[in-house]
């Protein structure tokens, strides 16, 4: 076989290119593709066949692999022949030759007319950075490379005119391009404002000005760039041949991948929404240090679209693949930069590990900033005004921001963004409660520990194979996986299945709720689905409680409340649902409201039959509308209600194989109110 034939092997799945401009040729496209475990070696690559059986080279650059060695995430490149005005073209991918690696070099792509160049004036004095001089500096990283496709990634310091850099701010050039092609070639810029150790961490207010080939692509007065944060702006070399493309994955296949949770692929995402979504960025929520539809003050409670196991934009792009929601989605990806969680090692170059004994005492909470020389940071002159950022983040209710739009886009801006804040979430308290630099994240609120080990589970499982933070990351999720086995499994210290804060520095809670509990259920469930074995047993014990309050000992009807007393009179975990049950439930009963109910004749809520008329008229009088016969409590009809936090953990506990999980979701499926999820299908997952 010569180098240049192009063998077809046996099919992966397909991959829509939809056109959203004019007519377009030679269009060149890149995106990211998870691959089931055991469908591709890593020494095969992909080609593409099209609806008219024209056979599409493409690039494969392989970034990480299952246990068993195979694939799992590939970034994969190509270039489209033709791409008529509204036309969408169908990619078969099927398994193929691998690869080749390329010879070409940033310095001869530079020689031809590209340039890139960052001007910032601060305090009244300029400072750059340029392509040519950061290749003259250093030594250029690369992330893809091929014959269709390469990618390199510079760090650029910012210089005054007498070559001093500055002190805090950087930047950094991500370079791709399509080397077929004239001048098609796209420069990510980064700057950043993210150094660990150095002293001084404040917000700054410069001018900034981009220039890409002589050509100004953004600039901007009085931009106030907050500490520990940073911001990028891509452009094109050739700004008339920009593709004006959407990749469109395919669901089921990357649902059944379990890459991502098991949503309903039966909902359609409603035009409305969709059409929401469409409106809801604007100049004035997009660009440098702005977050598009996310929310700047995370420990905001209440129902939110950012909060689930994704945010509600990333789940419509999931179920529909409209460039709508991709558009959200990827604002937030990219205003995920804004929050001052961000802490790169000046040393090494990425974000900071603790797994050292320089480093394993580092602390970012406010209280410990006095403390040296860890924690860091500290605001300049310890003056707090100078760190005064509009963006609070916040584990327990954070959204999973840069998770999907990397598995799906390949862009390392965003690989960055995740692990930045999986390195970041087990840093906000005294050391000792994070084990020393373990990473350990028991001492958070119990929604805080669900997210953050969605957000660490996340990191580990799509980090690339070859990069220095792959093994850091998956031995911080072992490690606290081991802490919940001993605590839960080993120990076993409730018959309910409920978080009750044993374990050493683990977060105390009186009474947890319910739906904060379940999302610790999802999230070893959804760890399990990602091959994290450790996860297994530990869900096994958790989904007796999702279960178990779906009956037969404690009525469905009120398994999804606000909050439940867990404890009996001598501050022990109670022992049965049926007593969990009674002693919720014997005496006045509260709405959704939190507004107290007693019957006028002294009727007790708790004598009638659950899921009876009885039941459900004595709710219509606690609750003053007609409740429909088969209606849970807990805001039944809203898709972030408690039931549908519910539902992503009885789901996972259905794979739990516990006895009567599949009896507790057919219960759940067939209670007779629910939420239209097509306006907002975060919670809607179901079992595998």
């Amino acid at each position: 076989m010569t180098p240049n034939t192009v063998k077809i092997g046996a099919m992966i799945t397909d991959v829509n290119i939809q056109n959203t401009g004019a007519a377009q040729t030679d269009v060149p496209f890149t995106f990211g593709q998870i691959v089931a475990p055991g469908q591709m070696s890593v020494k095969e690559g992909l080609v593409a066949k099209l609806g008219d059986g024209t056979v599409v080279r493409l690039q494969s650059d392989i970034k990480a692999t299952h246990a068993d060695g195979s694939v799992r995430h590939v970034i994969v490149s190509g270039v489209l022949p033709a791409l008529a005005s509204g036309a969408t073209q169908t990619l078969t991918l099927a398994k193929s030759n691998a690869s080749e690696r390329s010879t070409e070099s940033l310095q001869s792509l530079t020689s031809s007319g590209m340039n890139g160049k960052v001007s910032i004036t601060i305090n009244g004095e300029q400072y750059t950075a340029s392509l040519a001089d950061a290749l003259a500096d250093t030594t250029p990283e690369t992330w893809l490379s091929g014959r269709v496709a390469n990618e390199w990634l510079l760090d650029a310091p910012l210089k005054n005119a007498a070559g001093v850099s500055h002190p805090l701010l950087t930047t950094r050039f991500y370079v791709r391009w399509y080397s077929g092609l004239s001048k098609q070639a796209r420069i990510d810029v980064v700057v950043e404002n993210i150094k660990t150790f150095t002293a001084g961490a404040r917000n700054l207010t410069y001018d900034v000005k981009i220039d890409i080939a002589g050509r100004q692509v953004y600039a901007k007065n009085a931009l106030t760039h907050y500490h520990h944060t940073r911001w990028h702006k891509a452009a094109w070399w050739d700004a008339s041949r920009e593709p004006a493309t959407n990749v469109q994955l395919n669901t089921a296949y990357l649902i059944g991948s379990k890459a991502v949770s098991n949503y309903d692929n039966t909902i359609v995402p409603a035009e409305n929404a969709l059409a929401d979504l469409g409106k809801v960025l604007s100049p004035a929520n997009t660009g440098p240090m702005s977050i598009g539809p996310a929310y700047p003050y995370m420990p905001n409670t209440g129902g939110r679209g950012d909060i689930g196991p994704l945010p509600s934009w990333s789940v419509m792009y999931l179920l529909s693949m409209d460039k709508r929601a991709r558009d959200a989605m990827l604002a937030a990806a990219d205003g995920s930069g804004s929050w001052s969680v961000h802490y790169r090692d000046e040393k090494t170059g990425y974000p900071v590990r603790t797994d050292n004994e320089a480093n394993k005492l580092i602390s970012t909470h406010g209280n410990m900033a006095g403390q040296g020389p860890l924690p860091v940071p500290r605001c300049a002159n310890a003056d707090q005004k100078l760190c005064d950022t509009p963006f609070t983040d916040d584990t327990a209710h954070q959204p999973s921001l840069a998770y999907l739009p990397y598995l799906v886009t390949g862009d390392y801006y965003y690989l960055e963004e995740l692990q930045f804040w999986a390195a970041s979430n087990p840093l906000g308290t005294a050391p000792g409660y994070h084990g020393n630099g373990q990473g350990l994240v028991r001492w958070q609120q119990v929604r805080g520990q669900a997210w953050s080990l969605r957000t660490l589970g996340h990191t580990a499982y799509i980090t690339p194979d070859s990069h220095p933070l792959k093994g850091y990351f998956n031995t911080q999720l072992d490690t606290n996986l081991d802490f919940y086995h001993a605590a839960y499994v080993v120990g076993n210290p409730n018959n309910l299945g409920v978080y009750d804060s044993s374990g050493k520095d683990a977060f105390w809670v009186e009474n947890p709720s319910p739906w904060q509990d379940d999302f610790l259920t999802w999230s070893f469930g959804y760890l399990s689905e990602l091959g994290y074995a450790k996860a297994t047993p530990i869900l096994a014990w958790k989904s007796k409680f999702p279960v178990g309050r779906m009956g037969p000992d404690y009525c469905w009807a009120q398994a999804a409340t606000y909050v439940l007393q867990m404890r009996g009179s001598d501050g022990k975990i109670l022992n049965s649902f049926d007593a969990l049950y009674r002693t919720n439930f014997s005496g006045i009963l509260y709405n959704d409201n939190g507004q107290p109910y007693n019957h006028p004749q002294g009727v007790r809520f708790i004598d009638q039959p659950c899921g009876s008329q009885a039941q459900a008229d004595y709710f219509s009088l606690a609750y003053g509308f007609k409740w429909d016969l088969g209606r849970m409590a807990g805001y039944a009809d809203s898709a972030m209600g408690y039931p549908a936090n519910m539902q992503p953990a009885l789901a996972v506990a259905v794979a739990s194989g516990i006895p009567n999980a599949n009896r507790a979701w057919t219960t759940f499926a067939g209670r007779s109110v629910k939420p239209d999820y097509s306006q907002a299908p975060q919670w809607a997952i179901v079992p595998r």
